[in-house]
């Protein structure tokens, strides 16, 4: 049956139809639709099924609210679940189809359990599921987590097929919401001279005043819309964005916007969805207000709607929700409903008023043209199966034990008062009071979002300030956009005072509450709230777990205000006492795909890459993870195995001359008049006393005094340090900085730029390392007194500008040289021609790691694991004891960190020689507290040493300095013992000659 008016639809166009189906069966609407309309103005009223009933469910709202009508949309790549028809604009070829049932949307099997409610109240799973324990793993938890979900997820390896992008903006003035109080703001924050960014979710401005047929400066609402967006679109400080929700308001004035840039049209070369990030000067929020439903015995049946709802269906889309309507109000503006439904042809059954004088101008107006207005009535029960077919009514101040009358109608509408769209006023900690006189939440102007100043960069106008008459709305945005001139004048249609009404009738039996639904899609009742009360739930919060109220899709958007009341009355307390519960971004979902932006397949988690990358892969490299670099493990040549070519280039770089990209190190640079100051809260040693021209290495730990990174910092001027991180570290200690900097020390001068990819990093390695600088041509002083160990000077090699550091990884003579990216390759190349007389090779981070282990030095990484700290290490001479503090001295100072039973580093030698596994621990008799086997040590790094001909280690053992010869026994992976000797951690040139020539 057809439920498409012959006339009228303001935003649709008849001349073109589209075709769509809905669970395979093919339907039309026209261009302009949503999927909503369509279906209903195809018949279609039953759109899917409850999430724990799998009870009936159809369309409720026409807007965001909507918390029933979910399809699943498309198909193959661009499938996608959840999908509110009631925002969804139809596109021709759409493909729908409903969730939540078995076999079909008609039949479904699991109604079974709207027969069982009376076992399944709220909170069931907390009481039935854990008794005998033994059955939650086998029989409970599948069951609870196959029914888990709405909808169906896309598959797995169904990559998605569209694209989506980030974009980034500021403004003086953003306004969310296109409607008349958003559009009024708009135009006086631009006449004014601000930049301006209007943010409308739909695909239409104006909101509810083309509808509700407002009059503005002696026009209709809808022309006087078109004049303002036209004079809008022609200002250069304006941009206007259509089908774009603010989603959520962040502190320092950061808004994320989701705009839905191509749903409409699935397949066009565009993104389908765009994130805007937007720093503003002021957030105004015309977000409009939402009806509530009406709780009422049968009030989750298909073809009861929101009045409102009705009215936008039967104005916008020209779609009569049923032949024969009854509306429920408690206030007036359901009236307009009424009104419209006559206008359009659609027989109103009766107006049930539960206030016992309905006397307004919007009553009167009905009762004029023959609609039956009955005061003091409320709807007992709603009668029908799978829609609405008649509703008994009874007295609204009785318990509803008798019926007065049944009246036959395939649709209800109903409004139980509306209430303001305070979601992004609160986001960033706005608070709400409480209107008494009109029931409802508004913006508290006395307690409003604080932005970095310390004032109020958030404020709500119009109806989503709690203004519900039109002039107040355009007086309200007009001057809080502070507008020159009058504001728009309009023509008021006063309305009386609404009676706040939870529940219908007043005195509701215990079985008419148990009927009477606050989360249709959840299926919570009225009864579900009060058993939480009743079994002690107090908090708001509580009982929104405790029940899922509020939990659905729509985030309450319908239900919340209703809940809490229900819950207050139950409480015995008022509304405001109780409070609400916590609003939070977005304020509808928006796709996981525009969360991610580009960052989707190869740009998911992107590659680093040094500017010496393609070199090394021509070489054959191959390469090791590090972080999101890769950096060359080693160099295979012909058949040469791993193992093999790692000692090549050890022998090399020991016996000669070695090359090796340490670009991926982290370079941090931390400048002001207070970078001494903050390198000294970051390092454990001293290094605000470290000359121009030096280089110290330094540890960093967290609070807890555990160490966190190392590296070597050089002092570039009096007000400057290059900090050198891990390369996996970067990013980390980066961030970590300035969290320090903008949440605890927001007031030091010193700010750090991370320049780890603007400069290549080369080690020139071994005894022949200055010769082949030399060779390459250099403006310095290479010589050991030009140029001593631990400093650093700036110049030119090879004729390209670098900065040359006298550090060493390897223990062997070694120049890290820095030099601009775009140069690196050049440089490498540079020095591979220089060094071939001396058979200078490339090596890896294998072969560094085995020299590094050869002189005893640790790696964050290995030698740590979140648990140790420098003492641990034997880096107690890289703990100031000239400073009052630093991160990590506090902790550092627990009792448990100085207890002289820490495991310590030192070095282990297997007695035949062989490598000992990485991990292998040493165990002790007995168990400990937690039933583990007792342990005195483990294995921190080892390695085959060619330098020394052995497998040497590195391992952390209980009082390990103390026991040097002592033979100790490991127990490797595959169980077997391997004994060794505990060893100096040095193995190699302790006194330091060879990096000192």
């Amino acid at each position: 049956m057809s439920h498409r008016l012959s006339t009228g639809g303001r935003l649709i166009d008849r001349s073109r139809s589209l075709e769509f189906t809905f669970n395979g069966k093919s339907m039309s609407g026209y261009e302009g639709d949503t999927l909503s309309a369509a279906m209903l103005g195809a018949g279609q009223v039953l759109a899917g099924r409850s999430f724990k009933y799998h009870r009936p469910r159809g369309v409720v709202a026409s807007g965001a609210e909507e918390p029933n009508a979910l399809v699943g949309l498309g198909e193959g790549q661009r499938y996608e679940p959840n999908q509110r028809t009631t925002t969804t604009e139809l596109f021709s070829g759409l493909k729908a189809t409903s969730q939540n049932h078995w076999p079909s949307l008609e039949f479904d099997v699991g109604a079974i359990n709207s027969k069982l409610s009376r076992f399944l109240p709220a909170g069931f799973y907390y009481k039935m599921l854990i008794h005998p324990r033994a059955f939650w793993k086998h029989v409970y938890e599948p069951i609870v987590r196959h029914s888990a979900g709405l909808g169906r997820a896309p598959d797995a390896e169904t990559r998605d097929a569209d694209r989506y992008e980030h974009f980034y903006a500021f403004c003086d003035v953003l306004v969310a919401g296109g409607g008349v109080a958003g559009l009024t703001a708009a135009r006086a924050a631009a006449r004014a001279g601000k930049r301006v960014i209007v943010m409308e979710q739909t695909a239409h401005f104006g909101g509810r005043a083309p509808v509700d047929g407002e009059v503005i400066d002696g026009m209709p609402a809808s022309e006087w819309v078109d004049g303002v967006l036209a004079e809008l679109h022609g200002l250069e400080n304006v941009t206007v964005l259509e089908r774009t929700m603010v989603a959520g308001v962040h502190d320092h004035g950061y808004i994320l916007g989701y705009q839905r840039v191509a749903d409409h049209q699935p397949g066009a070369d565009k993104p389908r969805h765009r994130l805007w990030r937007v720093r503003v000067g002021q957030l105004i929020t015309a977000t409009g207000a939402i009806e509530r439903p009406l709780s009422f015995a049968g009030n989750d049946l298909p073809g009861v709607m929101l009045a409102s709802a009705v009215r936008d269906y039967v104005v916008n889309w020209a779609v009569a929700p049923g032949k024969r309507v009854v509306v429920v109000t408690n206030n007036d503006d359901a009236y307009r409903t009424a009104l419209a439904l006559h206008q359009a042809g659609v027989t109103v059954t009766a107006v049930i008023d539960a206030r016992f004088e309905a006397t307004g101008d919007l009553p009167a107006q009905a009762r004029a043209v023959g609609i039956r207005v009955a005061e003091g009535m409320a709807i007992r029960q709603v009668l029908g199966s799978k829609r609405v077919s008649a509703v008994a009514l009874c007295r609204f101040d009785s318990d509803g034990g008798a019926v007065a009358e049944t009246l036959e109608c395939d649709a209800i509408a109903m409004s139980g008062g509306w209430s303001p769209v305070v979601h992004l006023w609160s986001h960033c900690g706005g608070k709400l009071t409480w209107d008494d006189a009109r029931a409802f939440f508004r913006p508290d102007p006395a307690r409003p979002p604080l932005g970095h100043d310390g004032q109020g960069f958030v404020a709500a106008v119009g109806s989503a300030n709690g203004m519900m008459d039109i002039v107040e709305v355009l007086s309200d945005a007009h001057q809080t956009a502070q507008g020159t001139g009058e504001a728009p004048q309009a023509e008021p249609v006063p309305e009386a005072e609404m009676l706040p009404v939870w529940m219908m009738p007043k005195q509701a039996s215990y079985e008419l509450r148990a009927k009477m639904w606050l989360d249709p899609q959840n299926d919570v009742k009225v009864s579900d709230v009060q058993l939480a009360a009743q079994e002690g739930y107090a908090s708001v919060e509580h009982t929104k777990r405790y029940t899922t109220l509020g939990m659905a899709t729509d985030q309450g958007k319908l239900s919340n205000i209703n809940g809490l009341a229900i819950l207050s009355d139950a409480l015995g307390q008022a509304i405001p006492q109780t409070g609400t519960t916590t609003f939070r971004p977005p304020y509808t979902p928006i796709s996981l795909g525009v969360i991610a932006g580009e960052a989707a397949g190869p740009v998911f988690q992107p590659l680093r890459r040094t500017p010496m990358h393609a070199w090394h892969e021509a070489q054959g490299v191959y390469w090791e993870p590090v972080g999101l670099w890769r950096r060359p493990y080693c160099y295979p040549q012909g058949e040469e195995s791993h193992a093999d070519a790692v000692i090549r280039e050890i022998n090399q770089t020991r016996t000669s001359v070695g090359l090796l990209d340490a670009s991926t190190l982290g370079k941090l640079l931390i400048k002001g008049p207070d970078a001494g100051k903050l390198v000294d809260m970051l390092y454990t040693n001293m290094m605000s006393n470290l000359k121009v021209g030096k280089c110290r290495y330094g540890l960093m730990c967290n609070e807890n005094g555990f160490l966190s990174d190392d590296g070597v910092v050089a002092r570039l001027s009096e007000d400057s340090f290059l900090c050198h991180t891990t390369s996996g570290g970067a990013d980390r200690i980066h961030a970590w900085i300035e969290d320090w900097l903008q949440c605890e020390w927001w007031d030091w001068q010193a700010h750090v730029v991370n320049l780890t990819e603007q400069f290549a990093q080369i080690a020139v390695v071994g005894p022949n390392a200055r010769k082949v600088l030399e060779k390459m041509g250099s403006d310095m002083d290479l010589s050991r007194e030009g140029l001593a160990f631990m400093e650093w000077r700036d110049g030119k090699i090879a004729d390209i500008r670098a900065r040359v550091f006298r550090i060493s990884f390897s223990g062997e003579l070694s120049y890290e040289v820095a030099v601009p990216a775009s140069q690196g390759q050049a440089f490498w190349d540079a020095a591979l021609k220089a060094g071939a007389e001396f058979g200078i090779a490339p090596y890896g981070t294998e072969a560094l790691h085995v020299m590094r282990a050869e002189k005893g030095f640790i790696m964050i990484g290995d030698e740590t694991d979140g648990t140790v700290i420098p003492q641990d290490l034997n880096l107690n001479w890289a703990i100031s004891k000239k400073k009052d503090d630093f991160l990590g001295k506090r902790g550092m100072e627990r009792v448990h960190m100085v207890s002289p039973d820490r495991w310590k580093l030192v070095g282990i030698e297997t007695l035949d020689g062989s490598v000992i596994e990485d991990g292998s621990l040493a165990p002790l008799p007995g168990v400990n507290e937690n039933g583990q086997r007792r342990t005195q040590g483990r294995i921190t790094s080892s390695y085959y040493s060619p330098t020394l001909g052995k497998g040497i280690a590195m391992a952390l053992v209980h009082n390990g300095p103390e026991r040097m010869g002592e033979e100790i026994a490991f127990q490797g992976k595959d169980g077997a013992t391997i004994m060794a000797r505990i060893v100096d951690p040095v193995f190699y040139d302790k006194a330091g000659e060879k990096q000192n020539v």
